[in-house]
């Protein structure tokens, strides 16, 4: 007690200060009694404090308890709550778009349950590292390394398609790392406020595992932020910390080891209780084995004479309740032990009716710790006074967990009448009184209620590693209280499982699956489970076996074959994907997810007609379905049907007006109607928008430098790659590319060359970056490796224009005047589809660019150069500029004369070409080569 008094008196930067205690030591020994000591000298020298136990599964919930303590003393971490409230909007909002529901339907056969966000989240990512997030953590580690980008990828492009913004998706997948900087933030703040702030995490061998990480990173690391220098950090537990986490700052843990009272130490509390009698005194020693706990409790009676002892019962209940004479109280104290935790309203459905008004005597007991008005009994006291009323009663026993089932399960129930079926698992109150209701079950009769438990752990699965660990515990709870070999085995099997360091739900699948007693439905379940975990790591034909043997197991079961078709498009198998969506949409057919899901791979496939009938059909059962409106614009746009898309855009925002693919969505139908400034203002507000990832900066970005506004362009680009995100534009090739791009046009081909090849490191087969690269190597003189370039692109991709034309270009300046003509043949006849392309327009370009190289190199580079910067945009506003450039390197007259006659035959012959799939194309290029011809025309020069 002194040294954590003195300690808090100390100012926090001074080197004696300390900041992170561990007190340790066995059950009953008095660590949390010390600790609540210290949280009461703590408040009394005016520090806000936050006191949380084994109630927390995760790092997220421990945050969130700990800004809910801060914000009753009036310390509230806004910034964190609006953020933590979005993390919960946004789960359920990814949730409804990810999962398919709950089947429908009643009689017959009870329904599969639904998939979850977390199980589809983690179907889709494995990122080792996050076993500590409640959510994405399900499956970490599960995948080999080389498959996580993909997953990432995949995964983002799913949510993406529906969330808001990346944000968004990034707060779903990763909820720890976009949480924890928040929270530090808010946590300094209210450290300011305030002379000390101390974090105190009982029952630390419980909550250890799921909370080392996380309290490491924040307490001596960078990763999420600085920890204040006024916050102290006190854990207390029973065993020493894990040194793989710990074992570099352990020398900066002050660590406080607890033992059993010396004699001297129980006399002197039994004296400051007022026990003073020797042969009293001799008992208590003697039943508590001087174990502070007991010391206390039998204290705490104050026993004054020998008489008031008598003869002592050697049974452990006897020793706690010895000196409680009221049958109806000791009856109530024996009650509340059957609880795991208990508040009023548990206590008065349990309590004899003559003491139902008693809750506060009970609260009291010595042996009683009070959480937020929530009681559980000391481990020590508990487990007697189970193992008296389990063994002298056994009917007494089973019926009154049987009657505590009853009532966890009518609330439960109660509460499911505002919790939708899809969002139970993530209601903390509803998820408390299941979990209470199973245990009581169980407790009730092990063999009857064990399928079901192990099925509602196949189903924790879903919810991620703490889920899990929190319902293994649960059953080895029940395995230890009801003394069954068969749920105990059961329950250290699990618990085993889930504290398994690469994945506990992955280890506990196995589990689940290696052993009878999972019923065949839990069985289809968990096999669906491990079959996304096996999806996500690329392990596609394992995943496949897991989802056949489900549906042998229940041949309805519709998330089966949503799952089946998510691995079989990862394969890509179109094929298999759409047949199994078709079954989905059998089996349950007013599922507007599975339409826009099916509709999505339709559309990828080039199926348009099929796409827009799955999103009609998503619309008319559900209007109000923002992403199937959303959807289905993409389909109208890429069929050319704008005004449609624009429609169903603006209804998309009218539901949500921060739906940041609509914005992104609808700058693409404008561009294709040439409504620039329009297309600008709404690519501008969906990188507004984004405010973390920054990938429709980038777009915005490539949009502006297509409309040749490069300095914009150039600024843009520089944002999006300076996002710290590290899944965002910085680590793709193509933004590098673009970037590089705007440099050219500009002239700082110097700094664009470096990004090209950083581009190419990142992505050695993007056909843009290395065509990119090409006209820079030609411009520098460097016609080998340039041709290099374009030969490795065309080898891929031979229909590509531009490229065509630089390779034609780097033959001209070559002297391989033929090849030249073919590649600008080629070029001319797979964008315009002249017919006689070579003698129209090819050769005599190369007969006049051949004839007037020598003289005029200068001004024909700098005309080359612009027409393949030019040839890549769709708007010129700087046109005259550029233009004007070139002419002031001074072309001969002959070159300006016999090159305007070329411009001209070349418009007249695309004037000439008659309405073709070409139409689109020569009406862009007429409208360039007008522009040019046009200004070469007004010039008093020209």
């Amino acid at each position: 007690m002194s040294s954590f008094r003195e300690n808090l008196s100390r100012a926090p930067e001074a080197d004696d200060c300390k900041f992170f205690f561990h007190v340790r030591g066995n059950a009953g020994v008095g660590k949390t009694s010390l600790v609540r000591q210290w949280e009461a000298v703590a408040q009394e020298q005016g520090a806000a404090t936050a006191y949380l136990y084994d109630t927390v599964h995760s790092a997220v919930e421990a945050m969130e308890a700990v800004s809910e303590r801060l914000g009753r003393q009036g310390l509230e971490l806004r910034r964190f709550d609006k953020l933590m409230a979005t993390f919960r909007q946004r789960a359920h909002e990814a949730q409804l778009a990810l999962a398919t529901h709950e089947a429908a339907g009643e009689g017959g056969a009870a329904p599969l349950p639904p998939a979850s966000l977390p199980g589809l989240v983690a179907a889709q990512v494995g990122l080792a590292g996050l076993g500590m997030v409640p959510i994405v953590g399900a499956l970490a580690g599960a995948v080999e390394p080389a498959q996580v980008a993909h997953g990432v990828d995949r995964l983002r492009a799913i949510l993406g398609a529906r969330m808001r913004s990346h944000d968004d998706v990034r707060l779903v997948l990763d909820p720890v790392r976009n949480l924890a900087p928040v929270f530090l933030e808010d946590l300094a703040e209210a450290a300011r406020r305030r002379p000390w702030v101390v974090l105190f995490f009982d029952v630390y061998e419980q909550t250890g595992p799921v909370l080392d990480e996380w309290l490491r990173d924040i307490a001596f690391g960078e990763v999420h932020g600085a920890l204040p220098a006024n916050v102290q950090i006190v854990l207390s537990g029973q065993g020493r910390l894990d040194t793989l986490c710990w074992g570099d700052w352990l020398d900066l843990i002050y660590e406080v080891s607890l033992e059993v009272f010396t004699e001297e130490e129980a006399r002197a509390l039994l004296a400051l209780q007022g026990v003073t009698d020797e042969q009293v005194v001799e008992v208590v020693l003697r039943l508590s084995g001087r174990l502070p706990v007991l010391v206390h409790t039998l204290a705490q009676s104050r026993p004054d004479s020998a008489g008031t002892v008598g003869d002592p019962s050697e049974t452990a209940v006897e020793r706690f309740l010895k000196w409680e004479t009221d049958p109806s109280r000791r009856a109530a104290a024996l009650a509340c032990a059957l609880p795991l935790q208990f508040d009023e309203g548990v206590y008065r459905a349990i309590a004899p009716p003559e003491v139902a008004e008693q809750y506060s005597w009970v609260r009291r007991l010595a042996f009683v710790t009070d959480q937020a008005g929530r009681c559980r009994y000391h481990d020590v006291v508990r487990s007697p006074m189970l193992r008296l009323q389990r063994t002298q009663s056994p009917a007494r026993w089973r019926d009154a967990h049987e009657s505590l089932a009853e009532t966890f399960g009518a609330w439960r129930a109660q509460r499911e009448e505002g919790v939708p079926a899809e969002g139970r698992w993530d209601d903390v109150v509803w998820h408390e009184h299941r979990l209470n209701e199973m245990y009581h079950r169980l407790c009730t009769d092990p063999l009857r209620a064990l399928p079901e438990a192990l099925a509602e752990v196949a189903r924790a699965c879903e919810r991620g590693s703490g889920t899990v660990r929190r319902w293994a515990q649960l059953l080895a709870q029940a395995g230890t209280d009801t003394a069954d070999e068969s749920l105990a085995a059961w329950g250290d099997r699990l618990t085993a499982a889930s504290r398994a360091d690469a994945s506990a739900v992955v280890a506990t699948l196995d589990a689940l699956l290696s052993q009878a007693g999972l019923a065949p439905r839990g069985q289809a379940r968990a096999r669906v489970v491990r079959g996304k975990v096996h999806g996500n790591a690329g392990r596609y034909e394992m995943a496949l076996a897991d989802f056949a043997a489900a549906l042998v197991l229940e041949p309805e079961y519709e998330d089966a074959f949503v799952m089946r078709a998510i691995t079989h498009q990862g394969m890509g198998n179109i094929k298999e994907t759409l047949t199994d969506l078709g079954e989905a949409i059998r089996i349950h057919p007013d599922r507007p997810w599975n339409y826009v899901y099916r509709g999505h791979v339709s559309l990828t496939a080039g199926r348009h007609d099929e796409a827009l009938a799955d999103f009609d059909r998503a619309l008319e059962l559900d209007p109000g379905q923002d992403w199937a409106l959303a959807s289905r614009a993409k389909a109208y746009r890429v069929q050319g049907r704008y005004q449609e898309a624009l429609a169903d855009l603006d209804c998309a925002l009218g539901i949500d007006p921060e739906y940041i693919e609509a914005y992104a969505e609808r700058s693409r139908c404008l561009r294709q109607l040439e409504r620039w400034d329009h297309a600008v203002r709404d690519m501008t507000r969906a990188a507004e928008l984004d405010s973390e990832t920054s990938w429709y900066r980038a777009q915005l970005a490539d949009l502006l430098l297509d409309l040749g506004r490069y300095p914009e362009a150039l600024q843009e680009i520089g944002r999006s790659l300076a996002s710290p995100d590290e899944d965002g534009p910085s680590s793709r090739a193509w933004p590098y590319a673009r970037r590089a791009w705007a440099l050219h046009c500009l002239g700082r081909d110097a700094e664009a060359l470096p990004d090209l090849e950083h581009a190419l490191a990142l992505d050695d087969s993007c056909w843009w970056v290395l065509a990119a690269r090409g006209w820079l190597l030609w411009e520098a003189g460097e016609l080998n490796q340039a041709k290099q370039d374009f030969n490795q692109v065309l080898a891929e991709h031979p229909q590509l224009q531009w490229c065509l034309l630089g390779r034609g270009v780097v033959h001209l300046y070559d002297r391989h005047y033929d090849e030249a003509v073919d590649d600008f043949a080629q070029a001319f006849t797979i964008h315009w589809g002249i017919a006689d392309a070579e003698h129209v327009i090819a050769r005599p370009l190369v007969d006049l660019l051949r004839e007037q190289l020598p003289s005029n190199r200068a001004a024909i580079t700098a005309a080359i150069r612009l027409a393949a910067i030019l040839s890549v945009q769709v708007q010129w506003s700087g046109m005259v500029g550029q233009v004007g450039s070139v002419l002031t390197l001074r072309p001969s007259p002959r070159l300006l004369v016999d090159g305007l006659r070329l411009l001209r035959r070349t418009v007249a012959a695309l004037h000439d070409q008659p309405e073709s799939a070409h139409a689109g194309r020569i009406a862009w290029s007429r409208r360039l080569l007008s522009s040019i011809l046009h200004i070469l025309n007004r010039r008093p020069d020209g």
